[in-house]
């Protein structure tokens, strides 16, 4: 297992524009460790002014650099080296990405890092697979269509996992030929510039990948308004992801790729394979991260004859988490990003149980050594559709169940009416599955088993207002591409 001192871990202070640091006086904010609640850095704000200096220096790298015109082959062969450099620089990026989010170091060496690599790297593949198509027209006319990059992107990239999430923003983008600005979440901020160095260190022209670091009222709102920013991409919350859709529409209408929130029911019927494995995964997938997963399955549905044993299950199995810091590694149950966050999960909660829900199990703050912010597994009973431990997301380790008698309740229980990112079905009947597959309003249906695996060819997004668009697969490269449409007379 690894581990590591938290004050050995030294940070940049700093954006990274035109591939190098730039450090400027100005306003700041305090940077806090998830797990100890220590303040460890303080990061600058870049206003409106340092943003546009960003983006107009990627708007001259990607114009000059040759980044979009050269053989895409030779794109796709500087992005692999980025991401073998990814791979190879874990012993820093694991205990950077650690110290300063709620992913413990286990976890950031034996998945964010190479996951994080991964994804560049198949999205390197993709620079020379896709360029437009010719199209069927009659013998007098040749019609086409060209594929080009937008040439700034702007991405704003989330706290929960802030490497992978990165990752998802900046692979496609310049596989696809453009510039990338990307403003990491204030509250993680760190891991980013290390990528930035080390995509300089590949070869990526200097200015083509560039971090400016600030919150989202001041920061994120002059990226995405920025004239010469193309497309925005951002993963967070749905409240932020609206106001940033209209902020691009008012702005030049240009397109943007939004991961939002989610609410997402794990339904689980009587004749699902093996129940402890079920209880495994339906555990996992509300505390791994601390619940502080976009599309966690936060939601449990199960048929009322398997209710009790499942949940009794459940349940040993998150009251045995051991909660710690992330530079612990036998702790099994990751910090909450701040104590105001932590604050709120306990509010829903005590809302639900007002309304007369019943905790099962935690339903209360985790007291750990240090400040830092640590929530209990909980899992609430006796709710329905209008409890607010329903209706809201919590981003947090609290479970909700809910029985059903058939197909048809379960449906109507599944449904929700702002939400609709992922679900699961859990069931040995393949009718059924492929009935809830079709049924589902959400943008990823898992069937016997929760969560995304390596295949970076399946695509992530939500229906609803959990998002437009999606990340991953081939539809996040293509989304960084505008088509041309040509059409020739051949005969003059």
């Amino acid at each position: 297992m690894k581990s590591f001192d938290p004050s050995a871990i030294a940070v940049r202070t700093a954006h990274f524009i035109g591939g190098e640091y730039l450090e400027v006086q100005g306003p700041t904010l305090d940077v806090a460790r998830p797990s100890d609640g220590r303040v460890y850095a303080a990061l600058p704000v870049g206003d409106a002014s340092l943003v546009s200096h960003a983006v107009e220096n990627a708007w001259r790298a990607w114009r000059k650099s040759g980044w979009a015109t050269m053989a895409p082959r030779d794109r796709a062969r500087i992005l692999r080296r980025f991401a073998d450099l990814i791979a190879a620089d874990a012993a820093t990026l694991a205990p950077l990405e650690a110290v300063g989010s709620t992913r413990p170091v286990r976890d950031a060496f034996a998945w964010d890092v190479p996951f994080t690599a991964e994804g560049i790297r198949f999205y390197a593949e993709f620079a020379d697979k896709i360029g437009g198509q010719v199209a069927a027209t009659d013998h007098a006319h040749l019609g086409m269509t060209i594929a080009e990059p937008y040439g700034v992107v702007g991405a704003i990239a989330p706290w929960n996992f802030p490497l992978v999430m990165a990752s998802w923003k900046i692979g496609p983008a310049l596989a696809a030929g453009n510039a990338v600005v990307l403003k990491p979440s204030e509250m993680t901020p760190f891991s980013a510039l290390r990528l930035a160095e080390l995509a300089i260190e590949a070869g990526v022209p200097a200015g083509v990948f560039n971090v400016v670091q600030g919150d989202g009222r001041t920061t994120g709102d002059a990226l995405v308004r920025h004239p010469l920013v193309g497309k925005v991409t951002f993963t967070g919350s749905t409240q932020t992801g609206a106001a940033i859709m209209a902020a691009c529409a008012h702005c030049g209408t240009k397109p943007v790729t939004l991961e939002l929130g989610g609410k997402s029911p794990q339904i689980v019927f009587a004749d699902a394979p093996r129940l402890d494995d079920v209880a495994q995964r339906i555990a996992a997938a509300i505390t791994i991260n601390a619940g502080q997963v976009c599309v966690a399955g936060s939601r449990l549905l199960v048929e009322r004859s398997i209710a009790e044993p499942l949940v009794e299950r459940i349940e040993q199995i998150v009251r045995g988490l051991k909660a710690g810091a992330t530079w612990q590694p036998d702790a099994t149950l990751a910090p909450i990003v701040s104590g105001k966050q932590a604050e709120r999960i306990d509010a829903i909660v005590r809302s639900s149980l007002e309304e007369g829900a019943r905790a099962r199990c935690g339903a209360a703050r985790v007291s750990v050594e240090g400040d830092g912010a640590y929530y209990a597994p909980t899992i609430i009973e006796n709710v329905t559709n209008e409890s607010a431990a329903v209706r809201q997301e919590i981003f947090g380790p609290v479970l909700t169940v809910q029985t059903f008698d058939d197909e048809e309740e379960a449906l109507a229980l599944a449904s929700h009416a702002d939400y609709g990112l992922a679900a699961g079905v859990h069931t040995s009947n393949l009718g059924r599955a492929l009935r809830f597959v079709r049924a589902l309003e959400a943008g990823t249906v898992w069937v016997n088993r929760y969560g995304r695996t390596n295949d970076f060819i399946v695509p992530t997004g939500g229906y609803k207002r959990s998002g437009i668009g999606k990340d991953l697969g081939k539809e996040a490269y293509e989304a960084n591409l505008r088509f041309k449409s040509v059409l020739i007379d051949t005969i003059v």
